[in-house]
């Protein structure tokens, strides 16, 4: 698709792919992110009139056809879009256009040293104790304690006669989503069809991941 024909916004999604290392002009080691750059066409317009906000309704990840229902394919076909797309998400926009159905979104404004909010669900690490899921430092190690990874106690007397909301205890650990803000994108490739973040990223590997320009910082 010609440049000249996608819209520019200041959101994208992409795809993680893993993380590696590239060396720097002066030869400084930098660890970065690769992002899987993947088409997002606009599926829908959102207008104030009709939906009372204004936003760009947004499809990416395509899958093979017969993976995606029949419902997400006539949305699809709508806004004439060919490929199959199994994902959707909106995007916040100040004066959209109905002429930008099923045009695809430029990355082009998401330039090397760009400084960009990136949110994805971080990794899933199950069942977890307070020691893993928030840094408790435990009881005594020797034996016969009898304390060793236990929370301690969590309770009131007869006053409030309850355990508070959000006490801090053993649960599910991780599949959260998450937003780290002010990174910084290191490259953009478009022949070979990815971006390099500088740094880590919340979310595990194949995990879709939401780009966008930072929100606290300009560079």
């Amino acid at each position: 698709m010609a440049e000249e024909s996608k819209v520019e916004l200041s959101t994208f999604y992409g795809i993680k792919a893993g993380m590696t290392r590239v060396f720097s002009e002066s030869g400084d080691h930098v660890p970065v992110t690769v992002i899987k750059l993947i088409p997002n066409v606009i599926s829908q317009v959102k207008t104030k009139e009709k939906d009372g906000y204004e936003a760009y309704q947004v499809a990416f990840c395509e899958k093979r056809e017969k993976l995606v229902n029949k419902s997400v394919k006539g949305h699809l076909a709508k806004a004439s879009i060919k490929q199959s797309f199994s994902k959707c998400a909106e995007i916040r926009v100040d004066g959209v256009s109905a002429e930008n159905l099923g045009k695809e979104i430029s990355i082009e404004s998401f330039k090397p040293s760009t400084y960009i909010d990136v949110t994805g669900v971080s990794i899933g690490k199950g069942f977890q104790g307070v020691m893993k899921r928030f840094n408790f430092q435990g009881g005594p190690a020797a034996h016969g304690s009898h304390f060793h990874r236990r929370p301690g106690s969590i309770g009131n007397r007869a006053t409030p006669a309850r355990v508070f909301a959000e006490k801090k205890m053993p649960g599910h650990m991780g599949c959260v989503t998450k937003t780290q803000q002010n990174n910084i994108v290191y490259e953009v490739n478009m022949a070979n069809g990815y971006l390099l973040i500088k740094g880590s990223v919340p979310g595990p590997k194949n995990g879709v991941v939401k780009i966008s320009k930072a929100i606290k910082k300009q560079g």
